[in-house]
């Protein structure tokens, strides 16, 4: 990440059941309704881990409304009489498990379902949740620098950026990056309007009024790195000199050029680390561009969203590299507690300042770079007070994780080597 200032989800999957009435007390018990992140108790749920999610979305921007339906393959860790997804707000109007009925209720952001049958540790399950409602966007929270976050609306459709418990507001998952899964996904929008996703785009099918696109990622991915992202786009789709996938969306109403100066900055800096990093860790790389705002102001959000990075406008390239070079250090190499958060940002703040050295004729170098923010950091107390390895939910991005950390993975090459 970097700053500047009714729908149906089904688990899917063959599954060993038996009746929970027929076992011991204690054979078949619920998962726990949080995985005890130090940061979000809460997010993510006990006793399965996600394989993969099949969503079935349909948008309408004019009444901001969300519907469809999601499918999820996951495999029990315990034997399970009863386990939770997270979803805020929405409602759910039914549940189905290996399509049995299910029972469902709901406290806070945990939907509690519980299955005709206890479902056994070792083997797979489906559930199918339907649900509708209005998206809503998470304000007010001083974790990602006071910015909105999660599911923004648009005045064509909406900008989805999840990190890093944002993807709860759009559907039902296993909300935390410890639990990655492969990605279907179909939206269906207004004619007229395109569906941007993660992954490669498979399908696109109109009929009548309404138009819909499928995306799939195949590689495993965070839940907070999954987005759709719905309006008008200039599209432009290629392979960068390298030859990887590349698929640009920039809307039409940013500046003449835009769609062009995204193409080559995103194919360039997707080479460089190709070269600098190993080989791209997916199966496209590109970019996002929307002119996305919150109550008519502009939002300072760029996130490395898997596959495809999402702007919320234009941004330099120094920018683009850094969500690039977050392709392999956050999202195919993630982070199991969000308290190792410091791992992802470090290594994209560090490797813009290698970009910059690089290709940026007068650039500092990355070890001068680290020493002007060391001298700029300190006579400021309140920075050095944050532990960049354990850095506390509320200032999780601040500064001292991204360039503190980039001063520490500059320190160590120093004295070890690249």
């Amino acid at each position: 990440m970097f700053h500047r200032a009714a729908l149906p989800l089904v688990l899917t999957a063959s599954c060993l059941v038996v009746p929970a009435s027929t076992s011991s007390a204690d054979a078949f018990t619920p998962g726990s309704r949080g995985l005890g992140d130090s940061y979000f108790p809460l997010e993510g749920n006990g006793g399965y881990n996600a394989a993969h999610y099949d969503l079935n979305l349909s948008y309408a921007p004019k009444t901001d409304r969300l519907a469809g339906s999601v499918r999820m393959t996951a495999h029990a860790t315990k034997n399970l009489s009863r386990f939770n997804l997270d979803l805020r707000g929405l409602k759910v109007t039914s549940v189905k498990v290996n399509g049995r009925r299910a029972t469902f209720s709901r406290s806070g952001q945990e939907l509690r379902i519980a299955p005709a049958r206890g479902l056994v540790k070792g083997h797979t399950f489906t559930t199918t949740v339907r649900y509708g409602g209005v998206p809503r966007t998470i304000v007010g929270s001083p974790i990602v620098f006071g910015s909105p976050y999660g599911f923004l609306h648009t005045p064509d459709g909406a900008f989805v950026g999840g990190e890093p418990n944002g993807a709860s507001t759009w559907f039902p998952v296993n909300d935390h990056p410890s639990d990655k899964a492969s990605y279907k996904i179909k939206i269906t929008v207004p004619k007229g309007l395109g569906a941007i996703s993660n992954g490669v785009l498979t399908g696109r099918r109109t009929q009548g009024a309404r138009t819909s696109f499928t995306w799939k990622q195949r590689q495993p991915m965070a839940s907070y790195l999954a987005t759709i992202d719905i309006g008008k786009w200039k599209v432009k789709s290629g392979r960068t000199p390298g030859g990887i996938r590349n698929y640009i969306a920039v809307d039409p109403k940013l500046r003449a050029g835009s769609l062009s100066y995204v193409t080559k900055a995103t194919a360039r800096a997707t080479d460089f680390w190709v070269s600098t990093l190993g080989p791209y860790p997916f199966d496209t790389t590109g970019a996002i561009v929307d002119d996305a705002r919150y109550r008519g102001r502009p939002l300072g959000f760029s996130l490395e969203t898997q596959s495809k990075p999402v702007y919320s406008a234009v941004r330099d390239t120094g920018t683009i590299a850094h969500e690039l070079a977050h392709q392999w250090f956050g999202d195919s190499v993630s982070v199991k507690r969000w308290k190792d958060i410091w791992l992802n940002e470090s290594f994209a703040t560090w490797a813009m300042y290698y970009w910059l050295e690089k290709k940026r004729p007068g650039a500092l170098t990355v070890g001068e770079q680290v020493r002007a923010d060391y001298a700029d950091w300190a006579p400021v107390k309140r920075y050095w007070t944050v532990k960049i390895a354990d850095p506390g939910r509320n200032t999780m991005f601040s500064s001292r994780v991204y360039d503190g950390g980039a001063m520490v993975l500059q320190f160590l090459r120093e004295r070890i080597g690249d």
